[in-house]
């Protein structure tokens, strides 16, 4: 097995721990999402900073890196975050989040002029396939949301839903052309954006209620995993693995997000469901199929 395959190994890892996201973001309910997003990168920024400077000694020096390194990263961490949950509050949330999952598709398509890699008819045709099932299930009337939902302003928020997923495919595709800055560097580009989010979320949200017991285990849980170890993962999978495999597989991540929401009690197995997991499953393999 190459070094390219456990890259995109790891690049499948941040994947499945992005499925998390929601379910985790449920159980730290009451929590507004730029001081949930603050708090997050806050746990998770620490929690690779400690596994860095365990790992190698003098790992902090790790963390100077050039400005466009710095400006990458929390560009790319804080910038889709801001992006997407202003999407939430200003469009209807369903609506918002099918547009902002255009990002699976750029990142593909981006790996051709981006990093010169081609695609070929089996890979678009994987990365069709998963776009149909996260349109089934992430479509008007899925998820507790419905087509109309009165919106403050849904035009601006379809725009930030589109800005986020073509930065957010930006900083993935171009991450590979940033090979020379380490991935424990991530450390200190979660804790930027955490402390941008701390400051956003004073601006313009009201303070953080007190939390109990299970809200603090989820704020836990979610730094160390969703909006911790995932980019990590991520970065690695760019940077060393196949983005074009990693974009197709991406299309999961909403199916697997919701199954988990059933499994924990928050939702339904619907025949929708089970047919966008077919259809994601299908473009998987046919991307995972085909020739190098």
């Amino acid at each position: 097995m190459s070094p390219s395959f456990h890259a995109t190994l790891a690049g499948c890892g941040a994947l499945g721990l992005w499925a998390f996201l929601a379910l985790l973001s449920r159980r730290a309910g009451g929590v507004p999402p730029l001081a949930l997003t603050a708090l997050g990168f806050a746990v998770g920024g620490a929690l690779g900073l400690c596994v860095v400077m365990a790992r190698r000694r003098g790992g902090l020096s790790l963390l100077r890196q050039p400005l466009r390194a710095w400006a990458h990263g929390v560009g790319g961490l804080f910038g889709y975050h801001a992006l997407y949950f202003a999407a939430l509050a200003l469009a209807p949330p369903v609506e918002a989040n099918l547009v902002n999952y255009a990002w699976p598709l750029l990142v593909v398509l981006l790996s051709a002029p981006v990093l010169g890699m081609p695609l070929g008819p089996r890979r678009l045709a994987g990365v069709a396939l998963g776009a149909l099932g996260c349109v089934l299930l992430v479509g008007p009337g899925v998820a507790g949301g419905e087509a109309g939902t009165a919106a403050p302003a849904p035009a601006l928020g379809f725009l930030c839903a589109a800005g986020a997923a073509l930065v957010w495919s930006l900083y993935s595709v171009t991450s590979r052309r940033l090979a020379a800055v380490p991935t424990e560097a991530v450390a200190g580009f979660c804790l930027a954006t955490a402390a941008l989010a701390g400051l956003a979320h004073l601006a313009f949200e009201a303070p953080v209620p007190a939390l109990g017991a299970g809200q603090w285990l989820a704020v836990l849980l979610l730094g160390a995993g969703p909006v911790g170890a995932a980019f990590f993962l991520w970065d690695i999978g760019m940077k060393r693995g196949d983005p074009r495999l990693l974009g197709t597989l991406a299309y999961a991540t909403p199916v697997a997000s919701t199954l988990l929401l059933v499994v924990a009690g928050e939702g339904a197995f619907t025949g929708r469901v089970a047919a966008a997991l077919a259809l994601v499953a299908g473009g998987g393999w046919l991307a995972a199929s085909a020739r190098r």
